[in-house]
């Protein structure tokens, strides 16, 4: 008869920057019964976008998640755009996806290395990083800032890009590709690697599905979803076609970010050779009325945005709904049956962010 023991996993691990608690009970050395246990960050964010006047909020949802802090400023932005019947400019849609693009690299680098600090790669890891700071020096000599940036704004964007600009990050590109040829195959065709990701934590496709989960998590249950596929600011025009893998696994959700890095590196190169001229602001008029709902994809998969104006300068109701959250419940299919060593890994291979989805 196998043994019951019920252990906590989290919420203080070394796998995991946030707090999530997962309590495990073992049978033996596999996991049965999984319960996670959330709450332990809460900022009251959405109450705060009530009492704010609405321009301002632009600075707050960037403080729900620093890594993709752009899609939240842009996930906003076209909610209150949609109620004020305007349009940004097109120059400031491709600058748009250039940091939105450039949050998505940023993101899925520092998730490549967190999945080789999971294994001890520590090394490797810091070179990994080390790729992911020139991507940083970017976006301070592109927007000001290193992690959040609040270049969007409610009809464009603050911050144009000089030639000089764009050269510089033309180059910058280049370097970082050169290094993830480099370094990618040192995680995805090391023996230790494989033997702890290839056939953990599988989430099969209609499973997937029937969850909810969202973004390479999905992607890499062999579903194409992926909501640039919608063509908003100006992914429509870059020819946009969504990395999918098969397998479900979490080799597959390591392979679909590393993909994804070089499949963002071309995006962005695309937006900046084909940058239109002409301005990067829409003036805004008027106070939002009605409701409006947006949804983006950010480095973690569908952002959602709910707003609601009643015509003055504060909104009445500002919901947001994260990848997380989504992504979450398919811990409880992926981890049963699977092995107490592996749940670090398999819960890391949502890249899962609690500030995010607690708020």
């Amino acid at each position: 008869m196998a043994v019951k023991t019920v252990l906590p996993f989290g919420p203080q691990h070394p796998v995991l920057p946030e707090p999530i608690q997962l309590r495990i009970t073992l049978e033996d050395e596999s996991i049965g019964q999984v319960l996670p246990a959330l709450g332990y960050v809460h900022r009251g964010i959405e109450k705060a976008g009530e009492k704010n006047d609405y321009p301002l909020n632009v600075f707050l949802v960037e403080r729900i998640c620093g890594i993709c802090s752009a899609t939240h400023g842009l996930a906003y932005c076209l909610a209150i755009e949609k109620l004020l019947g305007i349009e940004p400019p097109p120059r400031a849609n491709y600058l748009r996806v250039v940091w939105a693009e450039l949050h998505r690299l940023h993101s899925h680098l520092l998730w490549l290395g967190l999945l080789a600090d999971a294994f001890g790669f520590e090394s490797l890891f810091m070179q990994i990083w080390r790729i992911r700071e020139t991507v940083m020096d970017v976006l301070e000599q592109t927007a000001g800032n290193r992690v959040i940036i609040s270049v969007c704004s409610i009809g464009g964007v603050r911050r144009d890009l000089s030639e000089q600009q764009i050269e510089q990050t033309m180059n910058a590109l280049a370097d970082c590709e050169r290094q993830l040829k480099a370094i990618l195959p040192a995680i995805l065709e090391d023996y230790t690697v494989k033997k702890r990701t290839v056939g953990k934590g599988v989430l099969p496709t209609e499973k997937a599905i029937r969850l909810g989960v969202v973004g390479p998590t999905l992607r890499a249950s062999g579903v194409a979803q992926d909501l640039r596929m919608t063509g908003y600011a100006a992914y429509g025009e870059l020819g946009f076609e969504p990395v999918v893998e098969q397998a479900g696994d979490c080799y597959a959700r390591a392979v679909v970010r590393a993909r994804e890095c070089f499949q963002t590196i071309d995006l962005i190169r695309r937006a900046l050779e084909r940058l239109p001229e002409g301005d990067i602001q829409t003036k805004p008029r008027g106070n939002p009325n009605g409701k409006a709902i947006v949804r983006v994809e950010a480095p973690r998969g569908e952002l959602m945005y709910f707003v609601v104006g009643n015509g003055t300068k504060n909104l009445e109701r500002m919901r947001v709904r994260t990848p997380t959250l989504a992504n979450a419940p398919a811990l409880l299919e992926m981890l049963p049956g699977a092995e107490f060593a592996d749940v670090p890994v398999i819960t890391l291979s949502i890249d899962p962010c609690i500030s995010c989805t607690e708020r």
